[in-house]
Formats: structure tokens, C-alpha cells, sequence
């Protein structure tokens, strides 16, 4: 089932990064055309979404939440084109299109994950907020921070290929996953608490806890994929986690029983919203996207 507002915010933050991007100076034509390539390549944008729902759902106006939502989109783009680096897990297709470092080159795909980490802290300091203060984004700048380093998604990443060809516990997989993919998954919603009027924190746990499982349920969904799709439909190629021998879900469980911890960390999110006073209809219907996707 895919959201009614998906569409609308994933061209909302395409045509944010695209107006980002239009402003910055002239320095080197190869490497904006190579943050450009990544950035602005599609996606399924979980993070934005993430941001513009839960954002909107406490009360944030659409135009305080482009500032996160196109920040962490940013951060997000330049872990990919490092991640498949051939001294990571060294892919040649991304999103159904020829990874950064074989569009252009190592060197430049290095600089471009370099430049769009930075612009994504450019982008959440400098933005024209309305109804946001500058201590809290001073909090927000330290929510992405530690979410992106090496208490959040660099030191997943450091796990994951430290646990490559090697025997791997289900609870040290998930902790790698909650850190490499989950960290930036729960730093969406924080963003978008921090910037609603909402000041109850309560609120702000619930949609850590949905986050929390979102994240976990997303990666699993993505193991599966990665023995149940093909190439064409993934824009990745096919089998690339068993073939490096990576520890997956299904290795790890079984292919039924990783499908059945898809649905239990479902039906953990949906428990997590429950306990909000808000019409969360939007954010049910992304956790049962989210696995139930095909790509």
C-alpha cells in the first residue's frame, strides 16, 4: 500500500536538493555533476518522507521540514557512494544506474560523498526556518551528527565489513543494522519532532520505537529481496549480500522465518504508534510499504 503523500514529498525534496544544489558556486563542474548524478538519481526517499510525515503529523510547517528533510536525504547519498566503493562492497549499479565511482571515478566519487556530507550540515544550519529557534537547530545539527558518525552509521558500516565472511549472532546483525541503516532512520523522526511545537518527549519516544522497527523491518525486507528479486527490479545486482557473504536474515533464520520477523517488527511499529493522539493512517501505511515493496 503506498502512502497518498509519498509522490508529493519525494518531488517536494527532489526539487529542494535541486534548488540546493543550483546555489552553490561554481568551483569544480566534474564534481557537481557527480553530486548531482547521486543526489538527485530518485530513490525511494524514506528518510524525507519520514521527516515530512511525522513533521506535518505534529504540527511542523512543510517549509521548516524542507531543511532536515533535504539535509538527511544529503547524508544519506554520500554513504551510498562510499559504501559501494570498491574498498566497501564494491557495486557497479545503483538504483538501476552505474554507481558513482563508474560514472565518473574513484577519486571524484570520494569528493562527492565528501562535499554532499558536508552540505547536508550546510543545508540544516542555514536553512529559513519560520517557527524554528536556533538552539534547537543546534540539536538538530547534533541529532544528525551522532547519527551519521561513529556512534550511528560509520560505525555500522565499520561492523558490517568487519563481520564480513564471518560467523555472525542474530543479535550482533541486528545491532550492526540498527546502527548502519536504523540510526539515520530514527534521526528522521527526531528531526522532525524537534521541529513541530510539540515539547513532549513522550511523543517523541513513540516515534523512536516505530523508527527503531521501521529501520530493522526495512533491512529485512532487503534480505529477502536480495534472494526473491531479480536485478532489473532492485537496481542493484541480485544476490550481491550472498555472494560477498555477508550475514543477512535469511541466512541467519531461514527465508520463511525471516519473513515472519518482517512481521513482527510490522506489527511492533504499529503497536508504537497506537500510543499517539494523532491520525497516524499515513505512517501505518508506509510500515506496510516498506515491507511489502518489491525493490
Amino acid at each position: 500500500m503506498l502512502p497518498a503523500n509519498l509522490p508529493l514529498y519525494q518531488q517536494r525534496v527532489e526539487q529542494h536538493l535541486q534548488q540546493v544544489l543550483s546555489q552553490q558556486p561554481a568551483t569544480d563542474s566534474r564534481l557537481m555533476q557527480a553530486m548531482s548524478y547521486s543526489l538527485l538519481l530518485g530513490g525511494k526517499r524514506v528518510r524525507p518522507f519520514l521527516v515530512y510525515s511525522c513533521g506535518t503529523m505534529l504540527g511542523a510547517s512543510l517549509h521548516d521540514l524542507d531543511g532536515p528533510a533535504a539535509a538527511i536525504e544529503a547524508l544519506h547519498s554520500y554513504s551510498l557512494i562510499h559504501d559501494d566503493l570498491p574498498a566497501m562492497d564494491n557495486d557497479d549499479l545503483r538504483r538501476g544506474k552505474p554507481t558513482c565511482h563508474k560514472a565518473f571515478d574513484e577519486a571524484t566519487a570520494i569528493l562527492s560523498g565528501d562535499a554532499l556530507q558536508t552540505l547536508a550540515f550546510e543545508v540544516l544550519s542555514s536553512h529559513p526556518y519560520q517557527q524554528v529557534k536556533a538552539d534547537t537547530i543546534l540539536q538538530m545539527i547534533q541529532r544528525l551528527t551522532s547519527a551519521s558518525g561513529y556512534a550511528g552509521m560509520c560505525g555500522g558500516q565499520a561492523i558490517d565489513l568487519a563481520q564480513t565472511n564471518q560467523s555472525t549472532t542474530l543479535e550482533q546483525l541486528e545491532r550492526m543494522h540498527r546502527l548502519k541503516t536504523g540510526a539515520l532512520i530514527e534521526c528522521a523522526v527526531q528531526l522532525a519532532w524537534l521541529c513541530s511545537p510539540s515539547a513532549d518527549t513522550r511523543e517523541c519516544d513513540n516515534l523512536l520505537r516505530y523508527a527503531r522497527a521501521l529501520g530493522l523491518a526495512f533491512q529485512v525486507q532487503d534480505d529477502i529481496l536480495d534472494i526473491e528479486s531479480d536485478t532489473m527490479t532492485l537496481g542493484k545486482p541480485q544476490g550481491s549480500d550472498t555472494k560477498a557473504n555477508k550475514s543477512t536474515y535469511p541466512a541467519l533464520l531461514g527465508l520463511e522465518n525471516a519473513k515472519t520477523k518482517a512481521q513482527q517488527l510490522y506489527q511492533e511499529a504499529l503497536n508504537a504508534l497506537a500510543d499517539l493522539p494523532y491520525n497516524t493512517d499515513e505512517l501505518r501505511a508506509f510500515a506496510q510499504y516498506i515491507i511489502e515493496r518489491r525493490f
